[in-house]
């Protein structure tokens, strides 16, 4: 790819970062290239359409904010903390991203945006969790990738920017580890414009 042709790209997913944060998960693609400083044609010649830069834009979140910390995570001696720390620091991009992921036509598709790095380490720290005998044996790299997905699915219920969704990822905690920490939970928060009977 040519300097100017990967300066572009870069230019068009910082855009989109900002401008789904700013505008919410209806903002154009014309607002987002002219806040790149391009063309609509430079947008489509490198995104067909709005999923599949949403979906660059997630990966490029996930690749400069989460794969860091499953690096770090692969190098604690406690498998099972550095696969909840990895959790943690998806569910941080996904709460961040907010309105980015909300834009996603096929919620499926969000999880291309976890393939490659993260779901190999993902793997390597269940295999050891289980060999070390905090991570239930029974566990396959396929419910992570599912677990993932709950998670994001529960985020989609919490404020933006409030962190009620570190509720959801004890939880999750909870059932993958061998024993159960007795510690409680974090606070419950309610669902934003939805009255549940007590």
């Amino acid at each position: 790819m040519r300097a100017d042709a990967a300066r572009n790209i870069e230019k068009i997913i910082t855009a989109a970062l900002d401008c789904f944060r700013e505008e919410g998960p209806n903002v154009s693609l014309k607002t987002v290239a002219d806040k790149a400083g391009v063309g609509p044609a430079t947008l489509f010649r490198n995104f067909a359409d709005k999923d599949e830069l949403v979906l660059a834009a997630v990966e490029r979140q996930i690749k400069v904010k989460v794969d860091p910390v499953a690096e770090m995570a692969l190098e604690n001696p406690d498998a099972a903390a550095g696969l909840v720390e990895v959790l943690n620091a998806v569910m941080q991009v996904a709460n961040d991203e907010h309105n980015l992921l909300s834009a996603v036509a096929g919620r499926r598709g969000l999880l291309v945006g976890l393939a490659g790095k993260l779901i190999e380490s993902m793997g390597v720290l269940l295999q050891r969790g289980q060999k070390e005998g905090t991570l239930r044996e029974e566990l396959q790299l396929i419910d992570m990738v599912r677990l993932v997905a709950m998670l994001i699915g529960a985020g989609d219920t919490v404020e933006p920017g409030s962190f009620a969704w570190q509720r959801y990822v004890a939880l999750v905690e909870d059932a993958i580890r061998t024993h159960r920490e007795n510690r409680p939970l974090p606070p419950l928060e309610p669902i934003p414009g939805v009255e549940l009977p007590l």
